[in-house]
């Protein structure tokens, strides 16, 4: 990055790209104990409220429908959309999925934007927020640097400076207006199930029941799922394509990651919106995209031609090359 000159003509310090301030690490705490922690508490007393009310169709409708469409919000929404800048959508959809993904409770859409860039520059390097390859080797350094990238990095870390990591997004007045009300996106995704949690069942035991379900459990399976392609999928798993970092793919879980499974495809081809690349991969997330667009709703999908898919093929992995179209 070019350095900065001031009005004297003196050249000014480089921007910084991450910021750390005893009030942002206050902030990271309580962020980590409202939205990592207690939804693990949550869980806890979702099945512990079973003996009260028992786990229903209106539990599970809402424990899925809230997971899918939340999800949908992260992949789509935050991560393909905003971070990566796979395809283009009308204003009214981006704001739509912006909101969805901030209902995930895994932080504001620009500060969530910034983290995941930061991790592409360094991925797996110094630098990378959260690499499980930066702990040691051996069985203790393999276990450290699980937990450090599964959950115990949001502890506090260094922020990413947005000015620097997501320029694009600050400059859009209706997504920054959205980031703003970021807990209140989180208080209205507990709200909903709550609310017909009750109204299905006519009790307040529903109402609770709902929320735990709907809310707390929803955010507590969404969250790990999410944390377990940061952590193991940069351990275990297979390698189809050159890419710098230690990125694996796992078709097991495809449909359960919304397609963010192809972890290994992603970064080889961080601008495809189809993590899957071919179309016999499963990849939920590409297959909203492809329905937005044919609705006039999505356009510009960058789609990485078959040649240069080819020429990022590890020698000796075999299998159609295709626009996943």
């Amino acid at each position: 990055m070019a350095e900065q000159s001031d009005s004297s003509g003196e050249k000014a310090e480089p921007r910084r790209k991450t910021i750390s301030s005893p009030y942002i690490h206050r902030l990271q705490r309580r962020h980590f104990l409202l939205f990592d922690i207690l939804p693990i508490v949550g869980t806890a007393g979702a099945f512990a409220f079973l003996t009260v009310h028992p786990f229903g169709v209106t539990e599970f409708v809402l424990l899925f429908s809230m997971w899918l469409v939340t999800g949908l919000g992260v992949t789509v929404g935050y991560h393909r959309l905003f971070t990566h800048r796979t395809f283009s959508a009308v204003p009214w959809v981006a704001g739509v999925l912006a909101v969805l993904g901030s209902m995930a409770g895994q932080g504001g859409v620009v500060s969530w934007v910034a983290l995941h860039r930061r991790h592409h520059e360094y991925s797996d390097r110094e630098g990378d927020p959260h690499s499980p390859n930066l702990s040691g080797g051996g069985l203790l350094g393999t276990l450290r640097g699980l937990a450090h990238s599964h959950f115990l990095w949001m502890r506090r870390h260094e922020y990413p400076n947005v000015v620097h990591y997501a320029p694009d997004l600050i400059k859009d007045r209706a997504l920054v207006r959205i980031a703003r009300l970021y807990y209140y996106w989180v208080a209205l995704g507990l709200f909903i199930p709550m609310v017909i949690g009750g109204l299905v069942s006519l009790s307040w035991s529903g109402a609770v029941s709902g929320l735990l379900w709907g809310g707390l459990v929803r955010i507590f399976v969404l969250e790990h799922i999410v944390w377990a392609i940061n952590s193991f999928l940069h351990m275990f798993g297979t390698r189809s394509y050159v890419s710098r970092e230690n990125s694996h793919n796992s078709g097991l879980f495809a449909l359960v990651t919304l397609g963010e499974s192809w972890h290994n495809n992603h970064h080889a081809f961080p601008e495809s919106p189809s993590f899957g690349l071919d179309w016999y991969r499963l990849d939920p997330g590409f297959w909203l995209i492809k329905f937005l667009e044919i609705c006039g709703l999505a356009s510009d999908l960058k789609i990485p031609s078959t040649t240069r898919i080819a020429a990022k093929r590890i020698s000796g992995k075999s299998g159609p090359v295709g626009n996943a179209a």
